[in-house]
């Protein structure tokens, strides 16, 4: 049974990456429209910034700007008048990390590569409470090869970026427990959700061998023609995961590895975020049909780290 949802706005191209503001407002960014964008509380939407490319995931940093993962752009189809991406478009132009004033829209370039490699797809983003943030590099996909890729830690004055964990197939969502000891992955093709502990700011705890799949915990992979997208964790500590094809938010309890599911009316429900006056408001990303939209949720979430509300 589909919850109860308000529809927030429509006509966004492609949304992604929400931020529940203090203000009531909503930021996320366009992927289609290569915008950076503002949702009102009555709906309508206003261009921060025009950033080009493809900007994926956002983030409140310390200092009050927005980081925003570019994928460089896709390519894009409407089928029965959805939206949906493909490809590596045709206009890439490099993955990257950006970094946006919210009150002027002038933005930055902050990372484009890490130790000469260039990044190739930045997708999603959390700071934590050190001011450093993670970030997942999904690739690209052209026609008959996929890049190889994974998950970065970069300083937010622009002073330093490192590979973490190498190599994951399709990274995508990526967040933090509450207590800030767990970072949390999800692949997308492969619809799993990993568990990395950390050991201090950028550093995980290593296992013995030398790959990522050995130094984290697999606890969760969907059981169905499903893949994953972005992801939240609510106080709870319950990872809440954008989930495609069947459309909706897969919820994994770390302790229990339990799996719920909530529905979307719409095959594309991306990310979510939580907000409101009592943090008990998630807001959803419907992207293929070009919709935020809220619904009350069972559990709060704190404000992530650096978003006072």
């Amino acid at each position: 049974m589909t919850p109860r949802l308000t529809e927030v706005a429509s006509g966004l191209r492609f949304p992604e990456g929400p931020i529940a503001m203090p203000d009531g407002s909503v930021v996320l960014v366009e992927i289609a429209r290569g915008t950076l964008s503002r949702v009102t509380p009555d709906g309508a939407i206003e261009v921060i910034a025009e950033l080009g490319g493809g900007p994926n995931g956002a983030a409140i940093g310390p200092d009050g700007r927005c980081y925003v993962c570019n994928n460089g752009g896709f390519d894009w189809f409407e089928k029965n008048g959805a939206m949906f991406s493909g490809l590596q478009g045709d206009a890439y132009s490099g993955g990257r990390i950006e970094r946006v004033d919210l009150a002027t829209g002038e933005h930055e370039v902050l990372y484009d590569s890490c130790d000469g490699v260039p990044l190739k797809g930045p997708n999603d983003i959390v700071f934590d409470a050190d001011g450093g943030f993670w970030f997942t590099d999904h690739g690209k996909t052209r026609m008959h090869e996929i890049d190889r890729t994974g998950v970065f830690y970069a300083k937010a004055d622009g002073s330093g970026i490192r590979r973490v964990i190498f190599p994951l197939h399709g990274p995508n969502g990526i967040g933090l427990s509450p207590d800030g000891d767990t970072l949390y992955v999800a692949e997308t093709p492969t619809a799993r959700l990993l568990a990395f502990d950390l050991e201090g700011p950028g550093r995980i705890v290593k296992g013995r061998g030398e790959t990522a799949w050995m130094h984290g915990r697999m606890l969760a992979v969907r059981p169905d023609y499903s893949v994953l997208d972005s992801l939240a964790v609510d106080d709870a500590g319950k990872v809440c995961v954008g989930t495609l094809f069947t459309g909706g938010i897969t919820v994994v309890d770390p302790d229990t590895r339990e799996i719920d599911f909530v529905p979307m009316p719409d095959p594309w429900a991306t990310n979510i975020c939580f907000g409101g006056p009592d943090l008990v408001t998630a807001f959803i990303t419907l992207s293929s049909s070009g919709r935020l939209v809220s619904m009350p949720w069972p559990r709060p979430r704190t404000p992530l780290n650096f978003l006072n509300t």
